[in-house]
C-alpha cells in the first residue's frame, strides 16, 4: 500500500506531506487553488508512467513511499525528470514499465461525465460504460455451457466432492443474482447425492471441475454487478435499477413501475452510476483508486453516504482509496482519517 506522499515546491511555492498510514481510505481536503487535484493527478501519472504529464507540472520533487519499504523519488529540474527507486538506502533509476508495475492506479476525475470513444470523440461516459457492461452481461448469459477442463489430478474423497458441490451450489446461486449462470448438463443432478458421487465418480468429478472453472471466471464479475446494484439502489430515491432479460440496465419507478431511460436520469444519479462503475469494473484488487471531487451534483444526504460506501467497497475489493474533496459532508464523521493541505502561513 501507499503509505505517504510528499511533494516539494509545487507551483514553486507549496510543500505538502500526506500521511496515509496504510489505511484503506484517506480524505484529502483544502481550499481552492492550493493544488489538491494537481497532487492527485501527479500521483496517478507517476504510477501510470505518463511522464509527459509529470514533466509539464511545476514541482521540484515528489516522493511516493510504500509500506514494503520501497520509495519512488521523482525530481523535476526544468522539465528534466530523474526517477529513482529506493529500497534499503539503495537507489536505482526506474523505467516506465517499472513505475507501472509498482501499483495499479485509477484516477476518477471531476470531469467524469464525459470521455472519449475509440475515435477520439468526446461522448457521454455513462452511455459508453453502461453499453460496455450490458455487452459483458449479454456475453455471460450466452456463455452458460460449462467448459471441459483438464483434470488437475487432486485427490478428492466422496466427502470432499460433496463439500465441493455444496460450495459450488452456494456460489452459483449467488452468481445467478447477477442475471446469468451455468446450465447443468442433462442427466446430472446438482448438487448430486453422496450415492451419485460414489456411483458416477468420474462424471461428477468432471462436472465439478467444469463448474469450478465457471465460478473462477464469473464470480467476481457477478459480485461487482450485485454490489453495484445494491449501492445504487440504497442511494437512489423512489426508483430501482434492475437488469432486464436482455442484460441491459434500466430503472423503474417504485410505485408506478414506469421505466426511466438512463438518459433521463438526473446529473446526480448519473454521477453515482459512473463513480461506482469505475470503482467496481475498472479496477483490479490491490489497486490505488484516486477519486477527485465525488460530491459533484450530489445532494448533501447522498454525499454523507459515500464515505462508508467507499470504505466498504475498498474492504471487499482490497483497494486503497484517496478521496480529494471540498465537501465536509463527504468526510462526514471521518475527520480522523482526513488530511488538510494548507498553504504556509495559514495554520
Amino acid at each position: 500500500m501507499l503509505s505517504k506522499i510528499i511533494v516539494y515546491r509545487l507551483f514553486n511555492e507549496y510543500d505538502y506531506e500526506i500521511d496515509l498510514d496504510n489505511r484503506r481510505i484517506t480524505f484529502v481536503h483544502s481550499q481552492n487553488g492550493l493544488g489538491k487535484s494537481t497532487v492527485m493527478k501527479l500521483v496517478y501519472n507517476i504510477l501510470e508512467g505518463n511522464l509527459e504529464e509529470v514533466r509539464t507540472c511545476p514541482f521540484e520533487r515528489m516522493d511516493l513511499m510504500f509500506d514494503n519499504g520501497t520509495n519512488i523519488i521523482v525530481e523535476n529540474n526544468n522539465q528534466e525528470l530523474n526517477i529513482l527507486g529506493q529500497k534499503a538506502e539503495l537507489e536505482e533509476e526506474m523505467s516506465v514499465e517499472e513505475l507501472r508495475n509498482t501499483m495499479k492506479c485509477i484516477y476518477v476525475g471531476p470531469e467524469r461525465m464525459y470521455t472519449t470513444d475509440g475515435e477520439g470523440h468526446i461522448v457521454p461516459s455513462l452511455m459508453i460504460y453502461m453499453t460496455e457492461l450490458s455487452q459483458k452481461i449479454g456475453q455471460a448469459m450466452k456463455d452458460s455451457e460449462p467448459r471441459k477442463v483438464e483434470d488437475d489430478g487432486r485427490e478428492l474423497s466422496d466427502a470432499d466432492m460433496d463439500k465441493l458441490f455444496r460450495d459450488l451450489e452456494a456460489k452459483i446461486d449467488f452468481i445467478k443474482q447477477a442475471g446469468f449462470g451455468p446450465t447443468i448438463p442433462a442427466g446430472y443432478r446438482f448438487p448430486p447425492s453422496r450415492y451419485e458421487i460414489s456411483e458416477y465418480r468420474e462424471d461428477y468429478r468432471a462436472l465439478a471441475l467444469s463448474l469450478e472453472d465457471y465460478v473462477d471466471r464469473y464470480y467476481m464479475f457477478a459480485e461487482s454487478i450485485i454490489v453495484f446494484k445494491d449501492i445504487v439502489n440504497t442511494i437512489y430515491v423512489n426508483k430501482t435499477v434492475v437488469i432486464n432479460d436482455r442484460g441491459y440496465f434500466e430503472a423503474r419507478m417504485d410505485k408506478s413501475g414506469t421505466v426511466i431511460p438512463l438518459s433521463k436520469f438526473s446529473s446526480g444519479e448519473k454521477e453515482i452510476l459512473i463513480l461506482f462503475y469505475m470503482i467496481l469494473f475498472k479496477t483490479e484488487p490491490g489497486s490505488l483508486v484516486i477519486i477527485d471531487e465525488p460530491e459533484v451534483s450530489l445532494h448533501v444526504s447522498w454525499q454523507q453516504q459515500l464515505g462508508k460506501t467507499f470504505d466498504d467497497v475498498a474492504r471487499v475489493r482490497n483497494l486503497q482509496m484517496i478521496v480529494a474533496t471540498h465537501s465536509p459532508s463527504i468526510i462526514h464523521d471521518d475527520w480522523d482519517i482526513a488530511v488538510e493541505l494548507k498553504a504556509a502561513g495559514n495554520d
